[in-house]
C-alpha cells in the first residue's frame, strides 16, 4: 500500500474501532469515543476528515438499520437510508469545521461539538464524545463538563500526549472505584418483556396485568413505581378512571408512558397516577425523527406524527420530587439532559420501549449514556425499559 494511502486507511479503521467500542453499551467504555477528535485532527485533508467522521458515526450507530427493519417489519433498505441520512449532519459539521491550521483547530472542534449538542444539528447528535464526562469525572457536575470540554479541545492540539495521559489516568481511576448510580429511596423502575405488544394491546386485561405488576414491587418502602414508555397505550379518561379506581386505598404513585392524541397529532408523554387522580407529567421534547417526529407533514397540510417540545418542561414535579424525565431517544442526545440539569432536579427518570432494538445494542447504549449523565451530576437514577 502506498504511504499516502496508509495513514488515511489507519485513521478510518481507528475511527471504526472507536465508534464500535465507545458505543458498545458498556458505560466504562464510553471514553473510547475520545479517540474521534484525535483522529479528526490527524486528517491531512478535508476529504479524509469526512471519511473519518463518517466511519466513527456509522460504527457508533450501527444498530440503526436492523432496528428500523424490526420496527417497520421490512428489509434493511429503509434503515440503511435513514442511517446514511442521519450521518449527514455529523459528517457535514465536522467536515465544514475541519482545518489544517493547528491554532484554530481546538476552537473549530469546540464549535463542532457545540453544534452537535443542540438543535438543529443536535437532533441527530448521537455518539457525542462529551457523554464520557460521567465516566472520567463522576460527581463533578458542571465542572466535570467543563473539564471534559477542555480535554476534548486539548486532544486536537500539540498538547495531545499530555492531555491523553491525564484523561487516561482519570479513566483508570474512575474504573477502579466505579459504582452504579443510586436508586432513590421509595422509587422502583419496572422492566418489562412484552415486545411490540406494549402500547398496542390496550385491552382491559393488559391494564389489569400492568396494575398487578405495579402492586408487586409497591410494598414496604416502595411507593413510586415507574413503567416504560408507551405502557398505558392511549391516554384516555377510561384508562385514567380504571387506574385511579384500582389504586384506591393505596399510597402507590405510578409514572408510566402513554400517547396523548388529538386531531393534529400526538404527544409522547409520561403520566402520573394515584388514588388522588391522574395527570400528564411530561411531554417528550425530542421524539424519534422519522418514525415518530415527522415535521414535513405540516408542510403539505397533513396532520399526524409526534410533536417535539424542544425546550419545554425540562423537569416535572411528582411525589415531592423534582424529576428530570428522559424518554427513549432523548437518552441518546445531549441537550435534553443538560437542560434538565440546569434546574438541579432530585433524580433522573429514564424510560424506553426498545422492543424494536432486538439484536442490537441500542437499549444498552441508552442505559450507558443515561448512567454516565447521572454519575456526572451525582443524581439518583430510575430506569424502566420494555424489550
Amino acid at each position: 500500500m502506498r504511504r499516502d494511502h496508509l495513514e488515511p486507511t489507519l485513521l478510518i479503521s481507528a475511527a471504526i474501532v472507536a465508534g464500535t467500542i465507545g458505543w458498545s453499551g458498556h458505560v466504562l467504555l464510553l471514553p473510547a469515543a475520545l479517540a474521534f477528535p484525535i483522529l479528526w485532527a490527524r486528517a491531512q485533508t478535508r476529504s479524509v476528515a469526512v471519511l473519518v467522521s463518517a466511519a466513527y458515526f456509522l460504527a457508533a450507530s450501527r444498530g440503526l438499520p436492523e432496528g428500523v427493519a424490526n420496527f417497520y417489519s421490512s428489509d434493511l433498505w429503509p434503515g440503511l437510508l435513514l442511517w446514511l441520512c442521519a450521518s449527514a449532519s455529523f459528517v457535514g459539521v465536522h467536515a465544514m469545521l475541519w482545518t489544517k491550521r493547528s491554532r484554530a483547530r481546538p476552537f473549530r472542534y469546540l464549535v463542532a461539538a457545540a453544534l452537535m449538542a443542540v438543535p438543529p444539528f443536535g437532533i441527530t447528535g448521537w455518539a457525542h464524545p462529551v457523554t464520557a464526562a460521567g465516566v472520567l469525572f463522576p460527581g463533578w457536575g458542571w465542572w466535570g463538563l467543563a473539564a471534559m470540554t477542555a480535554g476534548l479541545m486539548g486532544l486536537v492540539t500539540r498538547m495531545l500526549p499530555a492531555v491523553a495521559i491525564a484523561l487516561a489516568g482519570f479513566w483508570l481511576w474512575s474504573a477502579a472505584f466505579w459504582t452504579e448510580p443510586k436508586l432513590p429511596e421509595s422509587w422502583r423502575g419496572v422492566d418489562l418483556r412484552l415486545g411490540s405488544t406494549l402500547g398496542r394491546d390496550v385491552s382491559m386485561q393488559r391494564h389489569r396485568d400492568l396494575i398487578a405488576t405495579v402492586r408487586a414491587p409497591a410494598s414496604g418502602d416502595i411507593s413510586n413505581v415507574v413503567l416504560p414508555e408507551s405502557a398505558l397505550g392511549f391516554w384516555t379518561p377510561t384508562v385514567e378512571r380504571l387506574w385511579i379506581e384500582t389504586l384506591e386505598g393505596t399510597e402507590i404513585s405510578v409514572v408510566a408512558g402513554a400517547a396523548a392524541v388529538d386531531a393534529e397529532g400526538y404527544d409522547n408523554v409520561l403520566v402520573v397516577l394515584s388514588a388522588a387522580g391522574g395527570k400528564i407529567l411530561y411531554r417528550e421534547r425530542m421524539p424519534v425523527p422519522g418514525s415518530m417526529w415527522q415535521p414535513w407533514r405540516s408542510w403539505f397540510g397533513e396532520s399526524g406524527g409526534a410533536r417535539a417540545h424542544f425546550f419545554a418542561n425540562p423537569i416535572a414535579a411528582t411525589a415531592d420530587h423534582q424529576v428530570a424525565p428522559l424518554i427513549c431517544y432523548e437518552q441518546l442526545i445531549v441537550w435534553p439532559v443538560l437542560q434538565s440539569m440546569l434546574h438541579d432536579p432530585d433524580l433522573i427518570l429514564a424510560v424506553g420501549n426498545g422492543w424494536w432494538t432486538k439484536g442490537t445494542s441500542i437499549v444498552a447504549i441508552q442505559r450507558a449514556s443515561t448512567i454516565a449523565w447521572a454519575k456526572l451530576f451525582a443524581k439518583p437514577l430510575v430506569l424502566s425499559f420494555n424489550t
